[in-house]
């Protein structure tokens, strides 16, 4: 099917980018696509996930320091700008 992708701005948690990131290149797929996927799947209230890829990202969030859940998502606040500075060499490209 012939789409018209557009370039965003999106911010995102720092772990949770390097968990898409890596899980993305585990199935050999960019993140857009990993991520055009996901929320098409939740747009019609299914998982993206076999059980395997589940246990994939389970490991990749350990890899990675991820211990955010669901019931994080309505909670979470970005740190002031002034903490972030000198951070910039820890962002993922």
């Amino acid at each position: 099917m012939d789409i018209e992708r557009v370039q965003t701005g999106v911010r995102l948690e720092k772990r949770l980018v390097k968990v898409l990131k890596a899980l993305a290149e585990h199935r050999d797929m960019s993140l857009g696509d990993l991520i055009e996927g996901i929320v098409l799947h939740a747009f019609e209230g299914e998982t993206p996930f076999s059980p395997e890829t589940l246990e994939t990202i389970s490991q990749l969030k350990r890899i990675y320091g991820l211990e955010l859940g669901a019931a994080d998502s309505h909670r979470l606040t970005e740190a002031p700008s002034s903490e972030r500075k000198g951070k910039a060499d820890d962002e993922p490209s």
